[in-house]
């Protein structure tokens, strides 16, 4: 029964692990100082002759070079190295050649870089009950390796769930709207939170930021009907908004046509233009005296209009 409640952590347990360990530097090294002393041992011991005592003293000092040189260690550059002296802390270590002493210190390797973690998919309710699945990645470095190591008991996978129960806690009080509007300050506000706690555990979080939001399918097809019903409604007002502004302006052109009648002649020219040169187009011109003459005339009154015709005079041509 035990085992059927521990294998559901076991992924998250991977989740937490870095993807690489401490890089062995000293084992070329540790070999080099071995194999030097063994060689000049080696022809000392010959020149006494090749019998069992040789034998023995070769062997012996084999393993207690082995066991001296054992204890040395070589830290890179981003590496500092915890040093355990019969079970209590006794230094931090490094970079470089560090030594620890055989059978007394036990010594792990804590990388001081930036380190990222990947936070797996939680499924989060929002304020409003619309579930959601979220992931992320935390960035964060070790500000002091001693109690990384003395002040928790895996500083990787503790990091890892604390920052996976305050995502959930911080975006189930916040809505789908604040949640998908407002990333930049959910990151800050989980970043902050966890880099609050994890201090006392000589970590500081540099930012976490979320990679994706997974919503319900149907939930996406409501949101994208919605959007496009947006889109439509602003297209019809600026429609709409241009429209009344062409009307305010062809009434004042208008207007001002009226008001000049070169200015009526040029608008005639300009449609006239803009027709171009084709076979299909007939233009007819027609003066516009004309159309100042039909106006007059159609001001007069009929008395006016027979007056001005029995004053038209017929023209006489000659024989």
């Amino acid at each position: 029964m035990s085992n059927q409640y521990m294998l559901p952590s076991m992924p998250m347990k991977s989740f937490a692990e870095p993807s690489n360990t401490h890089s062995s530097l000293g084992g070329p090294l540790r070999f080099i100082i071995w194999l030097i002393p063994m060689i000049i041992l080696g022809i000392i011991f010959y020149a006494e002759g090749i019998d069992w005592p040789f034998i023995i003293k070769m062997v012996l000092s084999g393993i207690v070079l082995k066991i001296i040189i054992g204890g040395m260690r070589v830290a890179a550059q981003w590496e500092r190295g915890v040093v355990l002296r019969l079970g209590a802390f006794h230094a931090v270590k490094g970079p470089g050649l560090i030594y620890i002493v055989p059978f007394l210190d036990f010594v792990r390797f804590i990388d001081t870089r930036t380190l990222v973690l990947n936070v797996p998919s939680q499924k989060v309710i929002t304020r409003d009950n619309v579930p959601a699945q979220i992931d992320g990645a935390l960035f964060y470095i070790v500000t002091d390796a001693e109690r990384a190591v003395t002040a928790i008991q895996d500083f990787q996978f503790a990091i890892s769930q604390y920052a996976q129960a305050a995502l959930r806690d911080i975006v189930g009080g916040m809505t789908l709207d604040e949640l998908l509007s407002e990333r930049e300050q959910i990151q800050n506000h989980i970043g902050s939170v966890v880099d609050e706690h994890v201090k006392i555990w000589g970590l500081r979080v540099d930012s976490i930021r979320l990679l994706d939001i997974e919503l319900p399918e149907d939930l996406k097809r409501m949101m994208s009907r919605q959007a496009s019903a947006e889109r439509e409604k602003r297209a019809t007002i600026t429609k709409a908004e241009g429209d009344r502004d062409a009307a305010v302006n062809l009434a004042a052109a208008a207007k001002t046509m009226s008001q000049d009648a070169g200015a009526m002649q040029l608008r005639g020219l300009q449609t006239i233009d803009g027709l171009g040169a084709s076979p299909s187009n007939t233009i007819v011109l027609f003066p516009m005296e004309w159309v100042e003459m039909a106006k007059t005339i159609s001001n007069l009154s009929p008395e006016a209009i027979q007056k001005m015709v029995d004053n038209v005079k017929p023209v006489e041509t000659e024989k």
